[in-house]
């Protein structure tokens, strides 16, 4: 069953998050990654993240999922601060990390399994998501034997399996080619609709953010803070084949470009 938000909570909130790294090339000095970054995410949305590469905008996942701290300010989940690993989240980055020992139903079952769900209805729910997504007769390959965008959709599935409230991803379709990203983000909103976790999706596509999003958040070059907050107005269900055609996308995509372009151009001086 999966975990519902109460719609008037924040599913995940940023409260004037701050966050320093030490830098071994600095001499040890800090080096402020994020600068009182301050958003929310309600339940069931889909929030991208776009920016300059080191803006933040992955140091904001690894904050939520508990694999950081912040230096200053709160990171909340269903309004509770994130102390610690956050496994109540699911965590999909660039890395499909499919088990190589295992075969795609072994490696989809794989939370359950940690869950203790009983072995034949985590068959069922893990075959559910196979077929979703048209890995139906794949089941017992292993990853040596599957293509780049069919371990993408394995790794996907295995942790929207899971059934967390929150779905953390890390520019998941970043190494795959053009049409395979165009496919997956298809897939990805039909696997999104199933179930309507809240989703911070991390992207430097900005037509991949339009195609998927409710609200993209333009984060500043480093130090990152929220610059500005697009709600996306194009109707669901979205085609990202022909996302291009939607009334509204030339306009959202060359104000997005002018507000990154502007923070790359400040970076660069």
């Amino acid at each position: 069953m999966h975990q519902t938000t109460d719609a008037t909570t924040s599913a995940v909130g940023f409260d004037h998050v701050f966050k320093a790294f030490v830098s071994q090339g600095r001499r040890g000095e800090p080096v402020l990654a994020l600068q009182d970054v301050a958003f929310e995410a309600r339940a069931g949305e889909f929030v991208s993240l776009v920016g300059p590469s080191g803006c933040g905008k992955s140091t904001c996942l690894n904050l939520l999922a508990g694999l950081d701290t912040p230096s200053d300010g709160t990171v909340s989940h269903r309004g509770s601060p994130v102390r610690g690993v956050n496994t109540a989240v699911g965590y999909i980055t660039q890395d499909d990390n499919l088990l190589p020992w295992r075969s795609l139903r072994g490696n989809v079952e794989l939370s359950l399994e940690f869950r203790g769900v009983p072995r034949r209805e985590r068959r069922e729910r893990a075959q559910e998501l196979i077929d979703l997504v048209g890995l139906g007769g794949f089941e017992e390959h292993y990853p040596h034997e599957l293509s780049g965008g069919m371990r993408k959709r394995g790794g996907i599935i295995r942790t929207l399996v899971y059934d967390s409230d929150v779905v953390l991803m890390d520019e998941p379709f970043g190494p795959l080619d053009a049409q395979t990203r165009v496919i997956l983000q298809a897939e990805l909103l039909k696997l999104w609709h199933r179930a309507r976790p809240t989703v911070l999706f991390v992207t430097h596509d900005l037509v991949e953010a339009i195609a998927l999003s409710d609200r993209i958040l333009v984060f500043t070059a480093n130090p990152g803070r929220v610059k500005r907050e697009y709600t996306v107005d194009i109707p669901r269900p979205r085609d990202p084949f022909h996302i291009h055609d939607a009334p509204g996308f030339a306009e959202l995509y060359d104000a997005l470009w002018d507000d990154i372009r502007a923070e790359i151009g400040q970076a660069a001086r």
